[in-house]
């Protein structure tokens, strides 16, 4: 693990400021991509920690986030992309320099991994050998995720879930209440 403290002193580095910014920025949209930025170097650091399964649950959640916001941003501010083509230049190029680094960061923390063949995860072995004695399930990544990992799988179920209603939520059109359409101000 000290050969990780790098790499995550970086990211946390990058992720506070990337909330600085976000809190600081009167720009609504500038906000918006600083957060999912943030999001995205979590999910990177949860990779270098050795938890890809939080990685892909927060990776797919910030997609979902940043989908909802950049499309409530764009509703709610929709001069900012027509007047402003400077600043969605400035956003895009902080969006590809933010691809880079974390590209670099991927790259660089990859050299850290074990030689091909080695297993990555030791803890697979206890897994394997004790999986049928244990669980009496045939089949071992069911018994893997409902025995061993349930709380950890019924976390991440219910992150999903959520993040998923949210999403419905947020982006369905104008509601209606007993058939009648509500009228928006």
């Amino acid at each position: 693990m000290e050969n990780i403290a790098p790499q995550l002193y970086t990211l946390l580095v990058f992720m506070v400021i990337g909330s600085i910014v976000a809190v600081e920025t009167k720009n609504l949209l500038s906000a918006v991509i600083s957060v999912s930025a943030v999001g995205f170097a979590l999910s990177v650091a949860f990779l270098f920690m050795g938890a890809p399964d939080i990685a892909i649950t927060q990776l797919v959640v910030e997609v979902l986030v940043l989908i909802i916001l950049i499309r409530g941003t764009i509703l709610l501010d929709n001069t900012a992309v027509e007047t402003h083509r400077d600043t969605l230049a400035v956003v895009a190029s902080l969006i590809f320099f933010g691809l880079l680094l974390g590209f670099g960061a991927m790259i660089f923390g990859s050299k850290g991994f074990p030689e091909f063949g080695e297993p990555l995860m030791r803890v697979s072995r206890v897994y394997v050998q004790t999986g049928l004695p244990a669980t009496y399930a045939a089949n071992i990544v069911t018994s893997v995720i409902l025995d061993f990992r349930a709380y950890d799988t019924l976390g991440e179920a219910t992150v999903l879930f959520t993040s998923v209603l949210g999403a419905l939520a947020l982006l369905r059109k104008d509601g209606k209440v007993k058939g009648e359409e509500v009228a928006t101000a």
